[in-house]
């Protein structure tokens, strides 16, 4: 770790979000692969912001992989672990001293990393009927199996009252915050599909809170947001003089080197991600090869990385 002039000591945050080690089949050689890629780029502190994977045990076990490498690693929730454990206090103020949610952790004597799992209001949604939105959540959505202690609406107004008043602190404080959480704050980063696809569209409203966006919009000390659960990665944008950055790993049948992979070797004429799992599981034993040479470049896309 380096110094600045004041001697204040320097270092570089690398927050991951969406890494779903249990699909994507991670184990300790792609965790090894991606340590030794955080050496490379001297990062000093890591952070999973949502979706380390669906059973608690198992995100905290790759958070463990990390800090026992040396790596100081923290975590914050996405809705995969809400899915895996019960109620709304394990959910908010999950019992382990490395959860960041509502919580913040000192970088410097000015900065700060500050965890939120976060929510969604159905603001980013094309529908407006709330009851017709729930009605697609308890059908197609993952989420109707996470325990909440109300409607979606009333949680995120909760959690947001409780984020304004460490905000309002922070800023009174005149400390510079790096906001991590899981799920979507602007709407600059909803895709809305069209034709055969537009289905999809209706899933946006459990993508993010927009009324988050706005409580953010209220601060000039929030230095960079970094957030995932889209499954699809976005360039850095500045809002309001605040970075917002979007790249998660998502599913191996999503990724850039997967579609390589199938294209390269005429296996589809055409990528369409959620078609591509048969043809991978046919072609294992290339793909994991394809996946063993090119994988650093998958998760190179998917950091995002903070000096302080």
């Amino acid at each position: 770790m380096n110094k600045g002039e004041r001697g204040v000591e320097m270092g570089t945050l690398a927050i991951i979000t969406d890494l779903h080690a249990d699909i994507n089949h991670f184990d300790d050689e792609e965790f090894t692969l991606l340590f030794d890629l955080l050496q490379e780029k001297k990062v000093t502190r890591l952070h999973f912001a949502g979706d380390t994977a669906n059973k608690m045990a198992h995100t905290l076990a790759v958070n463990h992989f990390f800090r026992h490498k040396g790596m100081p690693t923290t975590f914050n929730l996405g809705n995969h672990e809400m899915g895996n454990i019960r109620g709304e206090q394990m959910i908010e103020h999950y019992p382990d001293s490395h959860f960041l949610n509502l919580r913040y952790l000192p970088l410097t004597e000015k900065t700060v990393l500050l965890g939120f799992n976060g929510w969604y209001d159905y603001g980013f949604s094309e529908l407006t009927d709330s009851k017709k939105i729930r009605s697609t959540k308890n059908i197609y959505w993952f989420d109707r199996i996470i325990e909440r202690f109300s409607d979606d609406q009333t949680v995120d107004q909760a959690i947001l009252k409780q984020l304004k008043l460490i905000l309002d602190d922070l800023a009174q404080k005149n400390y510079q915050v790096i906001l991590a959480t899981h799920f979507v704050p602007k709407a600059e980063f909803i895709v809305h599909l069209s034709g055969k696809y537009q289905i999809w569209n209706k899933l946006n409203a459990f993508l993010g809170s927009k009324a988050l966006g706005e409580l953010l919009d209220r601060y000039n000390n929030i230095q960079q947001v970094v957030f995932g659960h889209t499954h699809r990665r976005f360039a850095d944008q500045v809002i309001n003089q605040t970075i917002y950055s979007c790249r998660p790993v998502g599913y191996y049948y999503e990724w850039g080197i997967t579609r390589d992979f199938i294209l390269e070797n005429q296996l589809a004429e055409v990528f369409i991600p959620t078609k591509m799992r048969g043809i991978l599981n046919k072609n294992q034993a290339a793909f994991a090869d394809y996946k063993k040479e090119h994988l650093i470049e998958e998760f190179r896309q998917a950091i995002t990385l903070i000096s302080y």
